[in-house]
């Protein structure tokens, strides 16, 4: 028997493509869903390590493997974070950024949308940022890309409906290796702790979690959101 055959014995398994899947949350999210039995195929620009990981080269349309099963989610990890001011920032950082957040999601999507079902039940989640909404120094390039995202799942949302829906999650900090540079002494996290209403960097887990959620039927009422997932960073200042 197949793995195939194994996944299409289980009548709630779904089928969840992450791409991206290199990344901590990424990571913390496939092993989540694959606990629920479910069958996560996984993209990336590393090495793949099983049969349901693949490997390309860019995150644009054409390079996204082939896949012929019904899909029903899809989720966005690839990012970039690229503070400088806003007379270091080149016209290069902003299509490069604009390409790996935006065109990279438009890419995605497309390469799969005939393959999601239209149940009513399938879910697109995008990962944007505190940023996408609130303004900060030294963010402008990631700030244009993430706001143009959020505008992307709005849009998406309403031409999808009834039968998929679409959300963006917006974290603050998370300690993972891209966010790794600003937390990495005891000054620097204290820093940024203090500036969180929480008080804390958010961890994979947080993320992966309402991920999880908004796949799965329990967030069937949900869409068009952004939802933040951020210590309160969107919303309150003390």
């Amino acid at each position: 028997m197949s793995v195939d055959d194994c996944f299409m014995g289980m009548s709630n398994t779904k089928t969840y493509i992450l791409a991206g899947s290199n990344s901590a949350i990424a990571k913390e999210t496939a092993i989540q869903l694959r606990s629920q039995n479910h069958r996560v195929i996984e993209i990336s620009r590393s090495v793949p390590e099983s049969e349901n990981q693949f490997q390309i080269e860019k995150y644009e349309l054409g390079s996204f493997p082939k896949i012929e099963e019904k899909i029903n989610g899809l989720v966005y990890f690839p990012g970039t974070i690229n503070l400088k001011s806003f007379g270091q920032l080149s016209m290069q950082d902003f299509l490069q950024d604009f390409s790996i957040h935006v065109l990279g999601a438009v890419a995605f999507v497309k390469s799969y949308i005939n393959q999601i079902e239209k149940d009513g039940k399938s879910s697109v989640v995008f990962i944007s940022s505190v940023a996408g909404s609130v303004g900060m120094p030294f963010h402008s390039s990631v700030s244009v890309s993430k706001a143009a995202l959020e505008g992307l799942t709005k849009s998406l949302a309403a031409e999808l409906a009834p039968h998929i829906r679409v959300n963006a999650i917006a974290p603050s900090l998370v300690n993972t290796p891209l966010g790794e540079r600003f937390i990495n002494s005891p000054e620097k996290l204290s820093a940024i702790e203090k500036r969180n209403p929480l008080r804390k960097v958010g961890a994979p887990i947080d993320i992966a979690n309402m991920i999880n959620f908004l796949l799965s039927d329990q967030a069937n009422w949900i869409t068009g959101q952004v939802i933040g997932v951020d210590g309160g960073m969107n919303h309150i200042k003390l």
